[in-house]
């Protein structure tokens, strides 16, 4: 190791799905285009993405607006519950409201969920060994983004409940060496025209 340099992670969920999640809507396709245009002169090392073929889709289109940037396929970018709270840890008043919105998790997505994103954590955060700063994208699902912020500001675990992304919106986290972590920017979508923003988002939350 020669020295530690910073890390900049840009975050970003998938384009609008089909119905069925097999891929991606024509606006979620034109998202995504639009966003792979924005990022062009950003120094990308690489793009990660989850398995889902709505996250592959939207890595893919962005992709073709890059030039020689890998695409990696990652687990850990895959859509997953991350941390299952207890009712003590979630203030009084919105308990039921999370806990209900919690039962539909899968005992799969229980067990496997905390390992996946400590998985992720040590993929994609924290300082990078060397003396170059590293730049990196990963193409994921709404519940890796609210994890991921929760965690740069070191709020509590329950706190990635309530964070909510707009599909093709970009998050960027910097991890500069002996500092905290710094969000720079949360649920961009200025790449987007008005009536691509939102979509992912309740229809009374469209602005």
């Amino acid at each position: 190791m020669t020295g530690t340099a910073t890390r900049y992670l840009y975050l970003v969920r998938h384009g609008e799905a089909l119905p069925d999640e097999s891929g991606l809507t024509e606006d979620g396709r034109r998202q995504a285009t639009l966003l792979g245009r924005r990022l062009r002169d950003v120094p990308l090392a690489a793009v990660h993405h989850g398995p889902l073929p709505r996250a592959e889709q939207t890595a893919q289109l962005i992709g073709d607006q890059l030039k020689d940037v890998p695409l990696c396929l990652s687990e850990a970018a895959g859509d997953y519950v991350p941390y299952m709270p207890q009712r003590e840890e979630l203030p009084a008043e919105s308990a039921d409201f999370y806990l209900r919105f919690l039962e539909g998790a899968s005992d799969e997505e229980r067990e496997r969920g905390p390992g996946l994103v400590r998985e992720a954590m040590e993929l994609f955060t924290g300082p990078v060994d060397g003396e170059e700063d590293r730049h990196e994208l990963v193409v994921t699902h709404n519940f890796l983004v609210a994890w991921l912020v929760r965690e740069a500001m070191h709020a509590p675990n329950w706190r990635w409940l309530g964070l909510n992304h707009a599909n093709a919106a970009l998050t960027v986290i910097r991890y500069a060496p002996d500092r905290p972590a710094s969000v720079l920017f949360s649920n961009d979508m200025r790449h987007l025209p008005a009536e691509l923003r939102w979509t992912g988002f309740p229809p009374e939350l469209h602005f």
